[in-house]
């Protein structure tokens, strides 16, 4: 498990990256949830979203956010935590300076964080949320969002209920120029429990891989 430490605006970061054999491939980061409710970068959505885009040819780093596993800092209402997702994609891109595209996904609170890197990074070519607790963070920033993207959630979800996501993608549809695209997992809960998983992650692999091979944003 290749760790790396680097650096954030708080102190050091702690992540997990996996790079391809091959030169220019593209590049990922994966955003856990929230840090006050037991959020890492170990956390199984994200581990498995890691291995996902990993086994689709891409360069991927997870790490934790300020305060969580050896990341120094304290949490920070997510302010902070925005700002140490920017210095990971800094970190990726340094060492991936040639790549031709460039993803986000992110699982709750990661979710909201990657919505919102998405807004500040015009490289970001497409995104992945996870379960976002649109009834607990406001997502009204996305005016217009600037890249098309999947969203996932689960049917049985009780700390992000299905509404809530139902009306932001119904906000997002309304934009021009960008394809959002709303997958639910029947019966899932919050974290995908046993079979769910598998069926979240085909759908994330299957998208994903659509949209390497198209050329639009």
């Amino acid at each position: 498990m290749p760790e790396v430490i680097f650096p954030g605006p708080e102190g050091r970061l702690e992540g997990r990256y996996h790079a391809q054999a091959e030169k220019d491939a593209p590049i990922a980061i994966i955003l856990h949830p929230h840090p006050q409710f037991g959020g890492t970068m170990n956390n199984k959505v994200v581990y498995n979203l890691h291995y996902a885009f990993h086994k689709m040819g891409f360069n991927v780093l997870r790490f934790n956010f300020r305060g969580v596993g050896r990341s120094q800092g304290e949490y920070d209402q997510g302010v902070g935590e925005l700002s140490d997702a920017a210095s990971a994609l800094d970190y990726l891109q340094s060492m991936n300076q040639n790549a031709k595209h460039c993803w986000v996904a992110g699982f709750s609170f990661g979710a909201w964080i990657g919505m919102q890197l998405l807004m500040r990074r015009p490289e970001i070519t497409g995104f992945i949320s996870v379960a976002p607790p649109a009834n607990m963070y406001d997502f009204s920033f996305l005016a217009p969002c600037p890249a098309s993207g999947l969203i996932i959630n689960g049917t049985a979800d009780r700390v992000a209920p299905p509404a809530d996501t139902h009306a932001l993608v119904d906000k997002l549809h309304e934009q021009k120029g960008i394809t959002i695209t709303h997958t639910e997992v029947e019966g899932a809960g919050h974290f995908f429990e046993n079979a769910h998983m598998d069926t979240m992650i085909g759908a994330v692999d299957t998208y994903v891989r659509r949209r390497l091979t198209e050329n639009t944003r």
